[in-house]
């Protein structure tokens, strides 16, 4: 039997997945959550095989709470779950080390191919995903210009979005206010912005909001 952690912040979305999960053959969710720092106690707890996880979340978020699973327990395999199918979050996720990406789109048949892929040691994008990254590398001279952020960059961008302070994404990423400031002007410089207002504008011209 296959253990599965569902983490996401909408009810719906937790109740409707699990009980669509919980009819399959060989898969159970033992766990749901509606935060990263809520499923971390849980994993610590009792490690599942296969955490399902909401990459948009309040709180630490889905990148910091894929990090520090990854981290801590190696053996847990972990498969992203997003509304969106495109954009630079599915490769960042999977340069983290994260095993899957599947978008909330898919159908229950594909999100099952994914548990099972990632427990028999093999990556798993689901096909419109898997599709867009390819079309995204061939058009790359338009790609957007976050493509370039890592991980931790990213992060960060998406928290200022969000409207959140340099200290209250310094608390959720357990960094200081310096570390936090450092990787806020790594990633302007690399957008080549001056501040968070250009941020947000970039952001809007490249629809970068619907991509978390």
């Amino acid at each position: 039997m296959i253990k599965v952690l569902l983490v996401d912040d909408h009810e719906l979305v937790r109740s409707g997945i699990e009980a669509l999960l919980n009819t399959v053959d060989g898969i159970h969710v033992v766990g749901v959550c509606e935060c990263g720092e809520k499923a971390l106690q849980l994993i610590t707890h009792d490690p599942p095989d296969v955490v399902l996880m909401d990459v948009n979340m309040p709180g630490m978020g889905g990148f910091e709470a894929c990090r520090r699973i990854l981290q801590n327990f190696p053996n847990v395999k972990i498969i992203g779950l997003s509304v969106h199918n495109g954009g630079p979050i599915p490769q960042q996720l999977l340069k983290l080390g994260v095993e899957g990406f599947v978008s909330k789109a898919s159908p229950v048949s594909e999100m099952v191919s994914a548990i099972r892929s990632v427990m028999a040691g093999k990556r798993y994008l689901c096909q419109d995903v898997a599709s867009n990254l390819v079309f995204e590398s061939i058009e790359s001279e338009d790609a957007s210009p976050f493509f370039q952020l890592s991980q931790r960059e990213a992060e960060v961008a998406q928290m200022i979005l969000r409207g959140k302070g340099i200290q209250e994404i310094a608390e959720a990423l357990e960094l200081s206010d310096k570390t936090v400031n450092t990787y806020r002007y790594r990633l302007y410089a690399k957008l080549k912005i001056k501040n968070d207002v250009e941020l947000t504008r970039l952001a809007v011209k490249h629809n970068y909001f619907e991509t978390f």
